[in-house]
């Protein structure tokens, strides 16, 4: 019988990795808005955080015969919640979807109770 993770209402992130958290991100944006889109809006988001967050020079996001595919930071795994580099990525990621979607990506997103405390923080800023 697999250990199922019970997730309260805005406490997804405790206790769950970065790696994790990026993969929870990467379903629901491709659920959204597609593959091809979501990894555009994530290459933009990571050019415009890696200035300021070196460990995001290893996150790749790649087409690889005809699918779109990402790679985590080692340091993503390591982290319970996410790193100071996927903080920043979701801070550059947020007014991309809002110019984007408006405030359907984040009102999606919202339903995730994973990304819950992210988005809600978004909509503080």
């Amino acid at each position: 019988m697999r250990k199922l993770k019970l997730v309260g209402d805005g406490d997804g992130v405790d206790g769950l990795s970065g790696a994790v958290l990026f993969g929870v991100l990467w379903r629901e944006l491709v659920d959204l808005l597609g593959t091809a889109a979501s990894a555009a809006v994530l290459r933009r988001a990571l050019r415009r955080a890696l200035p300021h967050s070196p460990e995001l020079a290893e996150l790749t996001i790649e087409r690889v015969d005809e699918r779109y595919g990402y790679s985590v930071p080692p340091s993503f795994g390591l982290a319970a919640g996410p790193s100071p580099g996927l903080r920043r990525l979701l801070d550059e990621l947020r007014p991309l979807l809002l110019e984007l979607t408006g405030e359907v990506a984040q009102r999606h997103l919202e339903r995730v109770p994973e990304l819950r405390r992210w988005t809600r923080a978004a909509s503080k800023t």
